[in-house]
């Protein structure tokens, strides 16, 4: 074993020096530094943002098939990931809410009982 001299250092082997280093702690150069609870659910709440064909057809509920029918028909908005339907619940949330709104405004709206009683009082 070669032994070396370094300036203000004992000597000590080239072997020890190698050994001596090496990163001692846990994290190493890829490792990645730990996640706060808080994060580690925000995280996971992003995650579920994002629904599959199942997960949204589900959420949706209607069948898979019919929602492969309004994606390839761009009724509803989805992206795709690889070569898989994707969609974004707050994207749907919000397509849901504009779907709403439009076939209220565009259906006419029946008179109630007591509305019709004072309509036909004139």
């Amino acid at each position: 074993m070669q032994t070396l001299e370094y300036q203000g250092e004992p000597a000590i082997s080239s072997h020890a020096k190698a050994n001596r280093t090496k990163p001692t702690s846990s994290q190493g150069p890829h490792s990645q530094p730990a996640i706060a609870p808080a994060q580690r659910g925000a995280m996971l709440a992003d995650a579920r943002e994002v629904m599959n064909i199942r997960q949204a057809s589900h959420y949706l509920g209607v069948s898979a098939d019919t929602l492969y029918k309004y994606v390839s028909e761009e009724m509803i908005p989805a992206f795709k990931l690889g070569n898989r339907w994707k969609f974004k619940k707050s994207v749907l949330d919000s397509w849901m809410e504009n779907q709403s709104f439009h076939s209220e405004a565009l259906r006419p709206r029946k008179l109630g009982r007591p509305a019709r009683a004072m309509a036909g009082a004139d």
